[in-house]
């Protein structure tokens, strides 16, 4: 693990699995459909239950670059945050993901959370190059945090050592040494 203090809040990069994370809310990599499918959204949904996927139904479509907010079902979070960085079958982009993490963020702090978990948005599916994703998302929270902000703990839960190294480069980049 990898971390960093800025501004108060504990700044996070791990190799870990999302769903297991005992946080205030998830962030979930989303298309505007609000359609869980596969990658991080379709472990959710696995894990979650059925019951976030029909939240989300009642919510979607949203705008790609937007977010919408549900419970978590049986994951051990409150809330399920879906950062809708692509349409559906499509593709993200710099801004959509800058746009998509933006609103969570602010959903966020609507809704009183604390404690953060994301993935890598649009890095996946949305076929967005893991480096380049990884700084915009650092440099995203960081002008999030200049602003002020009521978050204790943001942590990146990636998938594998590539994505991990990526975040954690972009981590050092952005915020520096802790």
């Amino acid at each position: 693990m990898k971390a960093v203090t800025y501004r108060g809040v504990q700044i996070e990069v791990q190799e870990a699995d999302i769903t297991e994370q005992a946080v205030d809310a998830i962030v979930n990599a989303a298309n505007n459909e609000l359609i869980l499918g596969s990658g991080v959204a379709g472990a959710i949904r696995r894990k979650g239950g059925e019951s976030i996927q029909e939240e989300c139904l009642r919510h979607g479509p949203i705008k790609v670059g937007e977010a919408a907010i549900t419970g978590a079902g049986n994951l051990p979070a409150k809330y399920v945050i879906h950062a809708a960085s692509m349409a559906l079958g499509g593709r993200a982009t710099a801004e959509s993901i800058r746009s998509s993490v933006a609103h969570t963020l602010r959903l966020a702090e609507e809704h009183g959370v604390r404690s953060i978990a994301f993935p890598a948005i649009g890095m996946g599916i949305g076929g967005f190059p893991l480096h380049e994703g990884a700084k915009l998302m650092m440099e995203t929270l960081k002008t999030h945090l200049d602003g002020g902000s009521a978050l204790a703990t943001v942590r990146f839960c990636l998938f594998g050592q590539e994505a991990y190294q990526a975040f954690a480069h972009a981590l050092q980049e952005v915020f520096g040494e802790a």
